[in-house]
């Protein structure tokens, strides 16, 4: 319009200060704790810098899992006093509720579970909380456990675990059902990954399935005790934990058992490695690597419930669910040594039906696997030529193809037709078509 004098105001670039910081809705939650995630705000320069760290205050207040939701409103100062470029930050919160209960169902390598739970979240006001659940799944698995968290300091990626559990679990494959009672203490904290310890304390009641469970199964009746020491180094960099693109993830676990009492004495190491890489026309390229050795300590010798087990449709497919390697009388038996190895290829359906919906979910799927149960010779570490031997002994491998479902981000589900080699007597195959549920596959 002529007459009319255009004016431009360029908001990130002009400067600003930040007079106060508002947090509305706040209840049981002590002010403290919400000082430290949100006092950055305040140091502002300018509009764009604002909306910055006020974005990151909010992902921060988020993380703390005491908020049902969480707005950020932005204003100009107001007052006699106020400050021509000064801004006023609010945040609104909403608490969750003191009490909840859950019911929902969880999914588990080739397992479903019921899981019914109550959570108080922030009962003391510093982002602490209390989660009661008990689970019961479709292999007559139950455990019931209470865990108080705590995040340190506030800061949630420092969190203390304090927890106390019953579980019951069936294992058809070696014939013995086992009771678990324990408690446990764990600190998990960044440090080049992520880094758990954990302490814990169970008491284990084995027992046979059936009469014609084998007598070796039988032997380790009973009850033991076991005082461990955990821990766990994760470094992820996967863009998915379900079907991932592109990306590695390390897993290193070591367990030293015997550290204060109990008659359960070892030491026990695993490690896993996946690498993903993702080429022409959205097919995937997957590479897994797994190992892992115990060595029973102080004269004792390994019991079958702490053993490694190998095979099933989230291992090593083509044989059913841990079945191969040592039996006894029909009873699989595990071993104190294993290696699995996978290399699979991802591809979209053919033609591509439901491109950028429901069909998305869906992919085809190309495996090779490879592994071996051992029993590793710890008297004599430096013999590596007798290692290599044992390690390249009885080794089992399959292939195949098939088709993988995603569903969603809490498991997937693989439906493959398996051909299994390299089956020594006694194993167990799944020559065909094989059904795999799960979160974490090789």
């Amino acid at each position: 319009m002529e007459g009319h004098e255009r004016h431009e105001i360029v908001l990130d670039s002009k400067p600003v200060k930040v007079e106060r910081v508002h947090v509305d809705g706040l209840g049981r939650t002590k002010d403290d704790i919400i000082v430290r995630e949100v006092k950055d705000v305040l140091n502002s320069t300018s509009f764009e810098d604002v909306i910055l760290r006020s974005h990151h205050a909010k992902t921060r207040l988020e993380r703390l899992g005491i908020f049902k939701n969480v707005g950020i409103f932005i204003d100009t100062s107001k007052g006699p006093e106020a400050d021509p470029n000064g801004l006023e930050v609010t945040f609104e919160v909403k608490e969750l509720r003191p009490l909840t209960g859950t019911a929902n169902t969880m999914v588990g390598n080739n397992e479903g579970s019921m899981v019914f739970g109550v959570r108080m979240p922030n009962i003391f006001g510093r982002a602490e909380k209390v989660v009661s659940e008990y689970s019961y799944s479709n292999k007559q698995r139950s455990s019931f456990a209470v865990t108080f968290m705590k995040p340190l300091h506030g800061n949630p990626d420092y969190r203390l675990n304090i927890s106390g559990w019953k579980t019951v679990r069936h294992f058809p494959w070696s014939s013995y059902r086992e009771v678990d009672r324990g408690v446990a203490s764990e600190i998990t904290f960044p440090l080049l990954g992520q880094q758990t310890l954990r302490w814990e304390g169970v008491w284990r009641e084995l027992g046979c399935l059936t009469r014609m469970a084998s007598f070796a199964v039988r032997e380790q009746a009973g009850h033991s005790l076991k005082s461990s020491l955990k821990h766990t180094y994760v470094v992820d960099s996967r863009d998915d934990p379900i079907l991932p693109t592109k990306g590695a993830m390390f897993k290193l676990n070591q367990e030293l058992a015997g550290i204060a009492g109990g008659d359960v004495k070892f030491l026990k190491e695993d490690v896993e490695l996946q690498v993903n890489k993702e080429l022409v026309w959205d097919t995937i390229v997957s590479c897994s690597l797994r190992g892992g050795i115990m060595k029973p300590l102080k004269g004792t010798s390994s019991r079958i419930n702490d053993r490694f087990f190998l095979g099933g449709p989230t291992t090593l497919r083509g044989f059913d669910m841990h079945g191969i390697g040592p039996k006894s009388e029909g009873d699989f038996m595990g071993g104190e040594g294993f290696w699995a190895a996978g290399l699979h290829l991802y591809t979209p359906l053919p033609f591509r039906p439901g491109k950028g919906g429901f069909g998305e979910l869906f992919r085809t799927h190309m495996f090779v696997t490879a592994g071996n149960l051992f029993q590793p010779n710890l008297e004599d570490m430096y013999n590596y030529r007798d290692h290599w031997a044992r390690m390249a002994s009885d080794v089992r491998w399959s292939y195949g193809v098939g088709v993988l479902f995603r569903l969603g981000r809490i498991a997937r589900l693989e439906l493959n037709y398996c051909i299994p080699g390299g089956a020594r007597t006694g194993d167990k195959v799944s020559e065909s078509v094989q059904l795999g549920v799960g979160v974490t596959f090789l």
